[in-house]
């Protein structure tokens, strides 16, 4: 993964990700991946989470109707009190969206409480209508209950695998009963369901790229058994915010998380190691795999 030395002063751009979850007999709980096209002005290459920015659309949406909850509901779950309402509602449409567009996984329920077709949706989608679009089109409503607000990360000034600066909400989400989660050969060429674990042990042998938003939060994921256990773990604290503090040791970037003695804020908001020194083309623990993986 290339290494970006550009200080970035543009704002952030609000952004929605979506780490799908289920249940596996034999891992346990496991994450849907998809790995970005090579040719992706954003992470090229990497596995990352279905997610992208946030559309003026998604802020049109009807929510009175179009919702199942209404956004004062969703402006307290993300616990961003400068947040406006409207905003807040967006994020999460953002989030469902993304993950239909990238995965073809859809968050939604009719509104005469018929079933829903989602092959149809997806063939609208295809020929050019905006999933927004649709809702009032084929009577549906997005399931914003579906997703539980996890983590919100914070592109610093100056990235380190690339030259853009996001504002990303990641969501929690169990994979919905019937639905198959797939890459769309556009913006994604590979796909799979990968506990955190195994994620984790594939970056290190080098078989799959990760950047650092995504090997953090892997870490934090393999702290759970399973997916009610992660859900119920999110439901019980708001959403952390991590603002990564990039430095240059020596030649070398190191990326520090809250917790480290680099980082303004002292006290830990997630598990996992307190920084990543990039080694190799990659980002690194100082304990190897084994930081990755240890489980308090």
């Amino acid at each position: 993964m290339e290494l970006n030395t550009q200080v970035v002063t543009t704002p952030a751009r609000d952004a929605a990700t979506v780490l799908i979850l289920r249940d596996h007999a034999d891992e346990g709980l496991q994450v849907f991946m998809l790995r970005r096209h090579s040719d992706s002005s954003v992470l090229g290459g990497a596995y990352v989470f279905p997610g992208g920015k946030l559309d003026n659309a998604d802020l049109e949406v009807d929510a009175a109707v179009h919702l199942d909850q209404a956004v004062d509901s969703l402006h307290r779950q993300l616990a961003e009190p400068e947040l406006d309402l409207e905003k807040a509602g967006g994020l999460f449409v953002a989030a469902l969206r993304e993950a239909f567009e990238e995965c073809g996984v859809l968050f939604a329920q009719s509104l005469h409480q018929r079933p829903v077709d989602v092959a149809q949706v997806w063939q609208q989608m295809r020929e050019g209508f905006h999933l927004t679009d649709l809702l009032p089109v084929l009577q549906l409503q997005l399931k914003t209950q579906a997703l539980v607000p996890w983590t919100r990360w914070i592109t610093p000034f100056k990235p380190s695998v690339m030259n853009k600066r996001f504002d990303t909400r990641f969501f929690l989400a169990a994979a919905p009963e019937g639905q198959i989660a797939a890459h769309d050969n556009i913006e994604a060429t590979d796909s799979a369901w990968l506990s955190p674990r195994r994620a984790l042990e594939d970056y290190w042998a080098g078989q799959i790229d990760l950047a650092p938003p995504q090997i953090m939060s892997l870490v934090n994921l393999n702290h759970y058994n399973d997916v009610a256990q992660a859900m119920q773990a999110a439901r019980l604290r708001p959403p952390p915010t991590i603002q990564p503090e990039p430095f240059d040791d020596e030649g070398t970037r190191t990326i520090c998380y809250p917790g480290d003695v680099r980082h303004p804020l002292s006290t830990p908001v997630m598990p996992g190691p307190s920084r990543l020194r990039y080694n190799k083309g990659r980002f690194e623990p100082e304990g190897g795999l084994a930081a990755l993986l240890a489980r308090s």
